[in-house]
């Protein structure tokens, strides 16, 4: 079984990767910009993330200095395009408060994976999925994203359990592919692709998909 899920994983890679080629993710010019992407991207599209990274930019505030200097309210205000405006300001402010106590980005990076992961989880509005986002890409480390689109899709193709909780369906990622982070953040990226124009949640485009066979 393990052999056959390796085989069968690696398959939707293939077909993915023919059928969209590199997607170059994630969208972002520093680890910072990521991280807070990470952060902004909870429960919204990412085109309304963008629309508040800009804001943050267009006021130079994208540093974890500049950013941290920010009046709470003021913060609200910028990123009220990322939906949950008043929740993430919060959530940013208590990540700023950790990345100053555990020396910035720089620092977490030369952890090993386990207890970075330990670490970002311990952040106040930090769940698996946006540690992992972090770790994956803004910190470069191996550890697969688990997301709604992930779920949806390889339960349908009869690959996981719909009811599978996220630890489980990272697992059977991460204990049947080769662990690097590359290849991890390609995956990703392209099961994303695939959930926004193919497998969507409503009106599923199946008779177009690339794995539609």
């Amino acid at each position: 079984m393990s052999k056959r899920s390796g085989a069968a994983l690696r398959a939707v890679y293939r077909k993915l990767h023919r059928a969209f080629g590199p997607q170059g993710w994630w969208p972002g010019q520093t680890p910072f910009e990521v991280a807070i992407g990470a952060i902004l991207t909870q429960n919204t599209a990412w085109t309304n993330v963008e629309r508040a990274i800009t804001r943050i930019k267009s006021a130079r505030s994208l540093s974890p200095a500049a950013l941290d200097r920010l009046p709470l309210a003021r913060l609200q205000e910028m990123i009220r395009p990322a939906g949950y405006f008043r929740v993430k300001a919060h959530r940013l402010k208590n990540f700023l408060v950790f990345l100053k106590k555990r020396g910035g980005l720089a620092a977490l990076k030369k952890l090993a994976l386990a207890p970075c992961r330990q670490a970002l989880l311990s952040v106040n509005g930090i769940g698996p999925e946006t540690a992992d986002s972090i770790l994956l890409y803004a910190l470069g480390k191996p550890v697969f994203v688990i997301d709604a689109y992930t779920k949806r899709i390889f339960s349908r193709h009869g690959l996981a359990r719909a009811d599978a909780d996220y630890d489980e369906l990272q697992r059977f990622f991460m204990d049947h592919l080769p662990r690097r982070a590359d290849f991890f953040n390609e995956y990703h990226a392209l099961i994303v692709r695939l959930g926004k124009e193919y497998c969507r949640k409503t009106r599923p485009r199946c008779a177009q998909c690339p794995l539609y066979e």
